[in-house]
């Protein structure tokens, strides 16, 4: 009785220690280095890419794996917030209910645990895989610094939405709201490329295309009445009416997405604002011209994006499972 008493406590220390191992407190100027994880997961970077290609390849997953990093890091830094489940969760936000990849996130991250358990965050995680997205669909890729840790905590819905870009946001809207993250003009236009990939439903584009919302940006007509087709006036929620941001290559990170706004071609209200008589209209041009130019220019911006931190004091850990706190 008195054995089983004695392991019982050593249990309870046991599971307490990893528990501080695993928690900490962002205090926004945490330390990230490409080689965090040199002597602790040696193997973190292979595997992510070897899930990404076995399991995303160049189909539509590799955009949604990109989105999810990209609304992960809007909403109090990179911090893996938007993969937790529970009644107060990011991912029931309007933005992010059509947000898809969180089970290749899952897959990356059991793979991570078998190899090095309790090592690698979810956050890191998505760094990590955003970049080989692009890669796969014939990107850019760029070195990723690691060592982020995850939020215990997801933010509400109100303050999700309200920290997310908006389909009918203009450029003044844009400039803000990039630059409350500390991402510059340059930065958001060049961020704004990732749209050269994916889709986006009906009821996002609808406002653009039938003329309905305050925003007098230009449009091609035979573009409006193709993407009218697809997408009647009212009524039509969740997958359908589906169209590509890029019509032109849509499963290829090129270029193209900034000769489609040239073109008045630019799918949402936020994209054609871009190109729309105002100061980017210049990298818009530019970006159109010079595929290399916009790539360089969306390395460098995804890693300003990717060293955004969670806010000072907020708790945090590294996650076991990607959807809830240890």
């Amino acid at each position: 009785m008195m054995a089983s008493s004695r392991s019982s406590s050593w249990v309870r220390v046991l599971s307490l220690l990893l528990f501080v191992a695993l928690a900490h407190t962002a205090n926004g100027a945490d330390h990230l280095s490409a080689e965090y994880y040199v002597k602790t997961c040696p193997n973190a970077e292979r595997i992510v890419s070897s899930v990404m290609a076995n399991r995303v390849g160049g189909g539509r997953m590799a955009p949604a794996v990109l989105r999810l990093f990209f609304h992960d890091c809007f909403v109090n830094g990179c911090d893996a917030s938007v993969l937790l489940d529970g009644p107060e969760s990011e991912k029931d936000a309007e933005p992010n209910m059509s947000l898809t990849g969180f089970t290749v996130i899952d897959e990356i991250k059991a793979a991570l645990e078998r190899d090095c358990p309790a090592t690698v965050s979810c956050a890191d995680v998505l760094a990590l895989a955003s970049r080989d997205a692009v890669a796969l669909l014939g990107g850019p890729t760029w070195n990723v610094p690691l060592g982020r840790k995850d939020s215990r905590f997801a933010a509400d819905k109100e303050f999700t939405t309200q920290h997310l870009p908006s389909p009918n946001d203009n450029l003044g809207g844009l400039i803000k709201m990039f630059g409350d993250l500390g991402l510059d003009a340059r930065d958001m236009t060049a961020l704004s490329g990732a749209h050269t990939v994916g889709m986006s439903n009906c009821e996002h584009y609808r406002e653009r295309v039938y003329g309905t919302s305050d925003t007098k940006y230009n449009i091609d007509p035979s573009f409006a009445e193709a993407r009218r087709q697809m997408c009647p006036p009212q009524g039509s929620f969740g997958d359908a009416g589906k169209a590509p941001f890029d019509v032109q290559t849509p499963r290829k990170f090129d270029n193209a997405y900034y000769r489609d706004l040239i073109a008045h071609r630019g799918l949402l209200n936020s994209d054609q604002a871009l190109y729309s008589g105002s100061g980017v209209d210049s990298l818009v041009v530019r970006y159109g011209a010079d595929g290399d130019a916009f790539g360089r220019d969306f390395a460098k911006a995804m890693g300003k994006m990717g060293n955004i931190p969670p806010p000072k004091g907020m708790p945090t850990e590294v996650r076991l499972h990607c959807s809830k706190a240890n």
